[in-house]
């Protein structure tokens, strides 16, 4: 009697719920918007949830209301140094050009920001490149007013004077620029800096592998889409947009997607080679009073979902 109630009790067993994996609006991200959308992820394992800043997906991450999430390197670094455990188990693509930032058409240079208003996210990647630009033109943050506003609101922002220049991120980059601003400084200036990756709750990278897996399966298949058929994806994904299927393809100009092969060989070695891209960003952002401690590269690095990937055949 007791095994047959034993049994019931197991067939009444709920099953797990999907990973959620949440990410913000930037046209780097979008190849997992694409498998979702085109069934190419498995819907019992793996959830996509789009939010409207990088700031709320780190809010939600922070909540627990994530189990991983899209996030650039930098994001990452302070989010762990705020007590976070995540790991990276991909690395994305590197941003060459997809973030900038956007001026007044009366602004050509950055020096002519000295004492004017200036709007970024301070919880994304737009403080480094913020603080990038700023050294490189003779100044600091105390030269210009910082303004700290969500990156949906940018061109709003300019729009209304607000702010004479915001630091950006692609697509809405592309539509503040169409709207009349001036691009004067971008991601182009920071080679290997600007990295997105993708991160998992360590809890939930012990306790359920076979959903990150399905997750990594997800993102390379929505990329291998994204390649094959960019114009038919460009006309998926603009519709979220404000720009043109064609202004869509023309914004991906400033992205590089790096490959499973890319990606595995980021993580996977003693030190892994992404290491040393990360010394750099961390370095950058401790020299500026965003980041305390180095990190331990080896708990914030996990190559093994990848290497598993590469096992099964799917890896080029």
């Amino acid at each position: 009697m007791a095994v047959a109630l034993l049994a019931v009790a197991a067939c009444g067993e709920a099953p797990a719920p999907p990973l959620t994996v949440g990410m913000n609006p930037w046209v780097g991200y979008d190849p997992l918007v694409l498998a979702r959308d085109r069934g190419l992820t498995d819907a019992r394992q793996v959830r996509v949830v789009e939010l409207a800043s990088a700031s709320e997906t780190l809010r939600h991450l922070r909540n627990g209301l994530l189990d991983a999430a899209t996030l650039t390197l930098d994001e990452t670094l302070r989010l762990v140094e705020s007590g976070v455990a995540v790991r990276i188990v991909a690395v994305l693509d590197e941003s060459t050009g997809g973030d900038a930032v956007l001026a007044a058409p009366r602004i050509t240079s950055p020096a002519q920001l000295k004492d004017e208003f200036i709007a970024v996210e301070d919880s994304a990647v737009g403080a480094l490149l913020l603080q990038r630009m700023l050294t490189q033109a003779g100044m600091t943050r105390a030269d210009v007013k910082v303004t700290n506003i969500e990156v949906a609101r940018h061109l709003e922002a300019l729009q209304s004077g607000q702010a004479a220049a915001a630091v950006t991120y692609e697509p809405l980059a592309g539509a503040i620029e169409a709207a009349g601003f001036r691009r004067i400084f971008d991601s182009r200036q920071l080679p290997g800096e600007v990295l997105d990756v993708l991160v998992v709750r360590a809890d939930v990278l012990e306790q359920r592998p076979e959903a990150v897996d399905a997750l990594l399966q997800g993102w390379y298949a929505g990329l291998d889409l994204f390649k094959s058929d960019l114009p038919g994806a460009a006309e998926s994904l603009a519709r979220g947009t404000d720009l043109t299927p064609a202004a869509y393809q023309a914004v991906l100009g400033g992205l590089a997607f790096q490959s499973r092969e890319a990606s595995a060989r980021e993580l996977l070695g003693d030190p892994p080679p992404l290491v040393e891209k990360a010394s750099v960003v961390a370095d950058a952002l401790q020299s500026i009073g965003l980041l305390n401690v180095t990190p331990r590269w080896q708990e914030l690095i996990d190559g093994a979902p990848m290497q598993r990937l590469k096992s099964t055949g799917r890896a080029p």
